[in-house]
């Protein structure tokens, strides 16, 4: 079972991983809606795993993982994306992610990708 900070600026999406997570036996410990919000839970909960969302405002995903693998380099964090934003994934993958799931959310994948993630 991982500890999981879950960042994502839309609710829904928030919950829709939250409840896919939890089916996985994860514990989600926290949310946050933007990068820099996610940088903070980050330092107050250090969770096993974040799942990052990119675009988000006051803050992107890309610059929060970077934020957050300067100050925590054992950090693990996946990205998640909408379809059409390969060059982000990329991008992200290069500032240290260690994978990444695509919106619309497939539980199996998202499953995967924590356990695999968690090692």
């Amino acid at each position: 079972m991982a500890r999981v900070l879950v960042v994502d600026d839309a609710k829904f999406m928030r919950m829709t991983l939250t409840n896919m997570l939890k089916k996985g036996n994860h514990e989600v410990v926290g949310e946050a809606e933007n990068g820099q919000e996610a940088i903070e839970r980050y330092r107050e909960l250090q969770p096993d795993v974040v799942t990052m969302d990119i675009t988000m405002p006051i803050m992107t995903g890309i610059e929060a993982v970077k934020h957050i693998l300067e100050e925590f380099p054992q950090a693990k964090i996946i990205i998640c994306s909408a379809m059409g934003q390969q060059k982000m994934v990329v991008e992200a993958i290069e500032a240290g992610a260690k994978d990444f799931i695509v919106k619309p959310f497939d539980e199996t994948r998202v499953i995967e990708a924590v356990n695999r993630v968690v090692g």
